[in-house]
């Protein structure tokens, strides 16, 4: 045991550069893998970012107007409490559309806990003027149709009120959904102690924060108990929330999760494939070692805790930054750690990142000490066992056609060891492979922003149809730019045997039909025929070429389905069909909004202004926008955040590559001076055997790498709802990119190394 100490003791004080660059590469990995992992909460959990920046609570109770919620604030974990808020439950209108709104008395400020996030107008003055200035939950908004500047109106008992719309506000609380529940909205306490005080229905909204969020189950008894249980109207937890919010999202969360876990192993295997060459390098110190009576367990073990200790201190190293300046980091690395913090999961997932890249780092030195120490403990004798190859007949046949030496002695070293040469590419395989699988999400995204129409949103704006859609029609397609306006009604319909309601689209009609993104099947031809999303066929278990039967109220409708469209609404849980096979099964139907599909090149932003004015304002113009391409912008980032992880990783594998590359040069160095090769050559030779390594991985990487992120988009695709069909692979533009990018960094950082080791050797010729 004292002759391995003294060993290691002396090893790492002659080789402190390479003691510091393992302490270095563990701390790297460590941080790579911790701002990876918020990032993927944060990118698969978009809906915990808002509740950071909103300082959500975590328990929502709404209870009577004349219940006690003193004893709230004296509860267990309970370290803020939002209100108690006086709300009046009304029914408002916006034209034709009506909804259930919870109006919250509020003041001149948002309050601190639970507060608005602003994605539109402003927040109203603190009086009551004529109209009540009201802030709405964004979609209360959207099933009201209704904007900053719009006017509702209100039954006040036997009055009707008016409600000035002054803003539109997002909340970390579930969404609105008609027939489930009042919406939410703010308005001036003045004005809901007036509305109160007439309708004399009022209840109190209280918000609960807890330091435990793990344990709301529990609070919620407490908190129900404290106030009375004949006193609660409802309650909401934050779990609640996050799944109303976070139920069209598992597409953009389940991607970024599955390639940011190939870019960690791909992390993984470069900080092996560094430690194993950094045992290999020390062949001789093993030889003398096993000399003096070492075995080979003892060996394998002796590199095992020298490298655990070292990354051991990497990984504190590591640790301690990200929470000292993780926070601190700008942009959205520094945004993904202050949210990540919040989360229940961060207490044990830091100490598990840790153990993983212990257990990753320990498994690559075990196994590389391991083959080291069963090396003979006679250098002569390993020496004698291979002997040096010839040049085989292609390379002698190359150099007689005048192929550059440096070229064919390049391939000369890279094929006369296979083996070595085969994982060294394929650890850099890995890297290039999750940077091509990321550059295919990313041609994904754009397809979907660039061409919409591809996934069924052929339409990019939205007229809404009013009282008189006839009229409402020959306005908007009267005006130039309106290639098409064809009618549209959602509806909600139910499924014989289901208890969740499916979404009943009618678009277009026999005459002017809209565009479907079919990727199986056919479009809707004849009557009674329609098309589904994934996820109307997942939840129904049918199959195209089956037959529905769907009801809407008391009325029935009975479809064939003769397709499978993308759909990126409702988790895919829509039945598309034309507007007149709806109206024809109910003759009382009329469209609630009309899909505006314009001419090529007109800018929908430009047609949306020339329709309001040709209208006079008198129909609400709306653009058209993917449900999912609001989290497109945060998934960038994690995708940016990722290809800069993996091209750290990249130049890890590389300088270890290059390491072996000119260590297994090294005997040959004076063989290429004595047969005559300048030193220029020499350089050449070293720097062309890496190139081609990295050409081979970079080549393999792009290939396999589109075809996993064509697989892993579909499949995923299919299993949100969406629909397999939707993946987009990288232009050859920039897959020739990448592979030439690669390429090139592995010369130019093989350069430095490659000009030391012939600088060395010619020097060592002219000693001799």
């Amino acid at each position: 045991m004292r002759a391995v100490l003294r060993w290691a003791q002396a090893d790492l004080r002659t080789h402190r550069g390479q003691a510091l660059t393992i302490v270095l590469a563990s701390a790297g990995v460590t941080v790579a893998l911790v701002m990876s992992v918020a990032l993927l909460v944060v990118a698969a959990h978009p809906w915990q970012r808002l509740f950071t920046a909103t300082h959500g609570a975590h328990v929502w109770l709404r209870v009577d107007s004349g219940a006690d919620t003193a004893p709230l604030r004296r509860l267990d974990t309970v370290t803020e409490v939002a209100g108690p808020f006086r709300t009046v439950t009304v029914t408002v209108q916006h034209g034709a559309d009506k909804a259930t709104v919870g109006l919250r008395a509020a003041g001149s400020r948002p309050p601190s806990v639970g507060r608005p996030d602003l994605v539109s107008g402003s927040w109203f003055t603190g009086g009551a003027p004529a109209p009540a200035g009201v802030v709405l939950e964004q979609s209360v908004a959207a099933a009201l149709w209704a904007g900053p500047g719009d006017v509702l109106t209100a039954r006040d008992g036997g009055a009707t009120v008016r409600l000035l719309v002054a803003g539109i506000a997002e909340t970390a609380e579930p969404h609105y959904a008609s027939g489930a529940g009042p919406g939410i909205g703010w308005a001036p306490a003045a004005f809901v102690d007036d509305l109160a005080a007439r309708t004399h229905q009022s209840t109190q909204t209280v918000g609960l924060v807890t330091s435990d969020p793990g344990d709301t189950r529990y609070l919620v008894q407490q908190a129900v108990a404290a106030v009375g249980p004949d006193k609660v109207v409802a309650v909401s937890t934050w779990r609640d929330a996050r799944a109303d919010a976070e139920g069209d999202n598992h597409l953009l969360g389940l991607l970024t999760g599955i390639f940011g876990i190939g870019a960690l192993l791909a992390a993984a295997v470069a900080a092996t494939g560094g430690i194993g060459v950094r045992v290999r390098a020390h062949a001789r110190d093993v030889s003398v070692l096993k000399a003096i009576g070492l075995t080979p367990v003892q060996v394998a073990g002796m590199f095992l805790i020298q490298h655990l200790v070292l990354s051991g201190a990497g990984v504190l190293t590591a640790l301690a930054a990200t929470e000292l300046l993780g926070t601190r980091v700008p942009g959205p690395l520094g945004q993904a750690m202050a949210v990540w913090r919040t989360l229940p999961s961060q207490s044990w997932s830091l100490p598990l990142t840790a153990l993983a890249t212990l257990l990753v780092i320990g498994t690559g030195t075990a196994l590389a000490g391991w083959r080291a120490a069963r090396l003979p403990a006679i250098p002569v004798a390993r020496t004698a066992v291979t002997g040096r190859r010839r040049l085989s007949g292609a390379a002698r046949i190359a150099l007689r056609l005048r192929v550059p030496p440096p070229l064919v002695l390049g391939w000369r070293a890279v094929a006369h060891r296979p083996g070595r040469s085969a994982a060294a590419a394929a650890r850099l395989t890995v890297s290039v492979l999750m940077i091509s699988a990321a550059l295919g999400t990313w041609a994904t995204l754009d397809a979907f922003q660039q061409h919409p129409a591809r996934y069924g949103l052929a339409g990019q704006l939205t007229a809404r149809a009013g009282t008189d859609p006839q009229q409402v029609e020959r306005q908007v397609a009267a005006v130039p730019g309106v290639a098409a306006a064809r009618p549209e009604v959602d509806l909600a319909a139910l499924a014989p045997g289901q208890t969740e309601t499916v979404a009943l689209r009618g678009v277009g009609t026999a005459a002017d039909p809209y565009p479907f993104a079919v990727v199986e099947g056919r479009a809707p031809s004849a009557p009674d025929e329609a098309v589904a999303g994934q996820g109307l066929f997942t939840a129904l278990d049918v199959s195209v070429g089956q037959w529905v039967r769907l009801t809407v109220g008391s009325t029935p409708h009975i479809l064939h389905l003769v397709g499978r469209c993308i759909e990126t609404q409702d988790g895919g849980r829509v039945v598309s069909t034309g507007f007149d096979i709806l109206q024809d099964q109910d003759p009382t139907l009329r469209p609630t909004s009309y899909d505006l599909q314009l001419a090529p090149g007109v800018a929908p932003a430009a047609e949306q202004t020339a329709l309001t004015a040709a209208t006079h304002g008198t129909v609400e113009i709306h653009r058209v926008t993917d449900p999912a391409a609001v989290e497109f912008p945060p998934m960038r980032r994690v995708i940016l955040g990722l290809l800069l992880l993996l091209a750290l990783v990249v130049l890890a594998e590389m300088s270890t590559s290059i390491a072996t590359v000119v260590r297994d040069h090294t005997r040959d160095l004076r063989a290429y001076r004595a047969v005559g090769l300048t030193p220029q050559q020499t350089v050449a030779t070293i720097v062309t055997s890496n190139a081609l390594l990295a050409l081979a991985a970079a080549v393999c990487g792009a290939l396999l790498g589109v075809l996993a992120s064509q697989y892993l988009v579909d499949m995923e695709g299919a299993a949100s709802g969406i629909g397999a069909g939707i993946a987009r692979t990288p232009s050859p533009v920039v897959l020739l990119s990448l592979v030439a990018a690669t390429v090139l960094l592995a010369a130019a950082a093989c350069l430095l190394p490659a000009v030391r080791a012939a600088r060395t050797a010619s020097t060592a010729v002219g000693e001799t």
